[in-house]
């Protein structure tokens, strides 16, 4: 065959050219936007938590400019963030070192709530194949937020400080995790009859960082904890699933605070299956290092859970 006469092939015009879609692609406007909108509801719930401390739980006058006290609220409002973000940062990164897609944090704000928010979230865009990967993912988020929440209940504790306090019918009272009652008696033991802790907006912003690290820890389902419970247990996990759901519908009778919660975990669980999506991997055991991690997670949610965490007066 003469080489001359060979017609060579030609490669389709790029755009026919099949290429894999890109991954960790946003539109970075709308996380900025909520962060902002958060800052906002988070900044205005904090000033209350800021006037409270400055009036010594509301026993003198407060004799501050409404700017002054917003500009307080930051107190409460950056910890609750920097809380936040370091939870869902420690996902993304953890999806960013595996290359499973997933989406910036979309923080969710919330004016008429105790928190200013309603906490924040990934979207992760793809399956976690392997159980190593699905465990690194899931518990990135609670031990990167329990890292911040810590040095700030240390912190909001220490700038705390003891008044003279009586409650009175109509207030409300935040129940203690058992890590903020150890600090809390470390620093200020237990105060006398007729008096109380007038508590640091920065303290609060660590309480709701305990709350929201104990309320993703729940080994159910599509949760933190759900996810580090299948890649423990495997297949076993579904037990474990239905057993938390059902102390959740106990919890309702300890603290009418928990409905909300054990509903939204009943329409997950109808959402999705009460089984976590399977991995390749599903029979092989975790190693030891990760099996560890998975204790300190059951710690971490020990230290953190309260049966009753606002409570009426």
């Amino acid at each position: 065959m003469d080489p001359d006469r060979v017609e060579h092939a030609t490669l389709p015009p790029d755009e026919y050219v099949w290429q894999p879609p890109k991954k960790f692609q946003d539109r970075v406007w709308i996380h900025v936007l909520l962060f902002v909108l958060t800052l906002v509801t988070t900044m205005i719930t904090g000033s209350g938590y800021y006037g409270s401390f400055m009036s010594d739980l509301g026993t003198h006058p407060l004799n501050m400019s409404g700017t002054a006290l917003l500009l307080g609220g930051a107190w409460f409002s950056l910890t609750v963030l920097a809380i936040l973000g370091a939870h869902e940062f420690g996902h993304y990164f953890a999806c960013r070192y595996y290359d499973v897609d997933a989406s910036l944090p979309f923080f969710l704000p919330m004016l008429f709530v105790p928190s200013g928010t309603f906490g924040a979230v990934i979207r992760i865009r793809e399956p976690i194949p392997s159980k190593r990967m699905l465990f690194d993912i899931g518990i990135a988020g609670p031990i990167a937020g329990f890292v911040v929440a810590v040095p700030a209940l240390l912190l909001g504790l220490w700038f705390s400080n003891v008044v003279v306090y009586t409650s009175s019918p109509g207030g409300i009272e935040f129940g203690e995790p058992l890590l903020f009652q150890w600090i809390s008696k470390l620093f200020w033991g237990v105060p006398p009859e007729g008096y109380a802790i007038n508590t640091h907006p920065l303290a609060f912003a660590a309480w709701f960082g305990l709350l929201v690290t104990s309320l993703n820890l729940f080994p159910i389902g599509q949760l933190d904890g759900g996810h580090i419970s299948y890649a423990v247990l495997g297949r076993k996990s579904s037990t474990v699933t239905l057993v938390m759901v059902g102390i959740s519908i106990l919890l309702t009778t300890v603290a009418a605070n928990w409905i909300v919660w054990t509903g939204l975990m009943i329409a997950m669980l109808f959402a999705f299956g009460r089984h976590h999506p399977r991995t390749f991997d599903e029979s092989v055991p975790l190693n030891s290092g990760r099996n560890w991690l998975a204790l300190f997670a059951v710690v971490m949610f020990v230290l953190s859970f309260t049966p009753v965490p606002i409570k009426q007066l």
